[in-house]
């Protein structure tokens, strides 16, 4: 009858030597190894056994006090296995546009640099050599670093790796090259880029965007009881995003607040025509077929690629006239903390990029140094007038400056009838 293998037993023998082997080590003679086998928390919860080999027994006996110590075998699972079972908790808990980006930064990025390797050997000097290799921009790469540290963070919550090392890994900065302020459009550009449009849907859609700073998804989600005409506001409650297959689903805003944008002028005939005829559920822009109206099917509509060549802005992208919006506002001598709020900003630093306060600070200082020189050097010529002839008391506080025009000290003198 089969039993628990013994000192004497084969696999409990160092065949290299003769020597019975330490506890928890046995030799398999199928795969000419060492092998280990650690008990530890599995991916379902509870207890699971694993199993490793190593071709020397030094190498076996090393892991072995590693586990011991309390490394958990899950640790040798790799990345993309980790990703296949963990994955699903990450897309239950964040906005589906958040979720395909993820998925595209998994698929493009994470998966091909590092989802071949264990978890417990993934270090920060690692992820930011694969960085160097990941395309796209420091927006495609944060993408890339955000779902990586999702997945390393579930790892060490469930006690499979001791840290995270993505945590300490710099994100690439998103502060783009180009500033905000110089990717928005003019007012003759704004308008030239209206006039271009064919008068219907797809100009009131565009004008709304230029006109109040929203967000594609959000203009694509108002609803004409957004908009109260007799108080020149538009409410934006809501945003149409692309699901993982395409689908446009409904949710909050980005900031997940609800704000007020101004229905200013400009943007009031193009509200009432888009509106005309219709019940307060139904969408204030819809497409040409009375469909959803998104900024993929409008840049088609209006052949984006020519009008932008047209207004000899070839770089312009769709989210460049919220960029618009934010600059017109401070031009037109707007608050920083009023702008945030309009625009749905999650922090007041990102609100002031759209500022030109900074751009003249050179001009200002160097005009209030000149100021100043100018004011020296006139007292500096009266000065010199005054000293052509100079008043007894004059004279004598003359002798007493120093080359540069500061007081020399001066003896104490004490006062008459005294005495030191």
């Amino acid at each position: 009858m089969a039993g628990r293998p013994t000192k004497d037993t084969p696999s409990r023998v160092d065949p290299r030597t003769g020597r019975p082997l330490p506890e928890g080590i046995r030799w398999r003679a199928d795969r000419q190894r060492y092998q280990i086998r650690v008990v530890g928390p599995s991916v379902e919860g509870g207890a699971a056994e694993r199993s490793r080999t190593f071709l020397t027994l030094a190498e076996a006996k090393r892991e072995l006090a590693k586990m011991v110590a309390g490394r958990n075998p899950n640790g040798s699972m790799t990345l993309d296995q980790w990703y296949d079972k963990y994955w699903p908790a990450i897309e239950s808990s964040i906005r589906p546009a958040t979720a395909r980006s993820y998925g595209v930064a998994w698929r493009l990025r994470v998966k091909p640099s590092l989802g071949r390797h264990r978890l417990d050997e993934i270090t920060s000097p690692m992820i930011e050599s694969a960085m160097v290799a990941w395309s796209g921009g420091a927006s495609a790469k944060n993408d890339a670093l955000a779902v990586l540290s999702r997945l390393l963070d579930g790892a060490r919550r469930s006690r499979f790796i001791d840290y995270n090392p993505a945590r300490e890994v710099k994100r690439p900065s998103m502060r783009e090259s180009i500033s905000p302020v110089s990717r928005a459009l003019t007012l003759e550009q704004i308008s030239m880029l209206l006039d271009l449009i064919p008068d219907g849907v797809y100009r009131r859609y565009f004008a709304a965007l230029v006109y109040t700073g929203m967000r594609a998804g959000e203009a694509t989600a108002l609803r004409v009881g957004d908009v109260d005409f007799a108080r020149g506001v538009i409410r934006v409650s809501r945003s149409l995003s692309p699901g993982m297959r395409g689908e446009l689903i409904e949710q909050s805003p980005k900031s997940h607040k609800s704000r007020d944008v101004p229905l200013i002028d400009a943007l009031r005939l193009y509200a009432e025509a888009a509106a005309r005829g219709k019940r307060g559920s139904d969408l204030l822009f819809d497409g040409a077929d009375g469909g959803r109206l998104t900024n993929h099917n409008a840049r088609r509509a209006v052949n984006w690629e020519e009008l932008r060549e047209a207004i000899g802005r070839p770089d312009l992208r769709i989210h460049d006239l919220r960029h618009t919006f934010a600059t017109i506002l401070f031009d037109a001598g707007a608050t920083a903390p009023d702008v945030q709020a309009t625009l749905g900003h999650s922090s007041l630093q990102v609100t002031e990029r759209y500022s030109r306060a900074r751009e003249g600070v050179a001009l200002r200082a160097g005009a209030a140094l000149n100021d100043a020189l100018k004011r020296a050097d006139e007292s500096n010529d009266a000065s010199a007038a005054k000293s052509a002839h100079p008043e007894p008391e004059m004279a004598q506080r003359r002798t007493r400056r120093t080359l540069n025009g500061t007081l020399m000290a001066q003896p104490h003198r004490p006062p008459r009838g005294m005495t030191r």
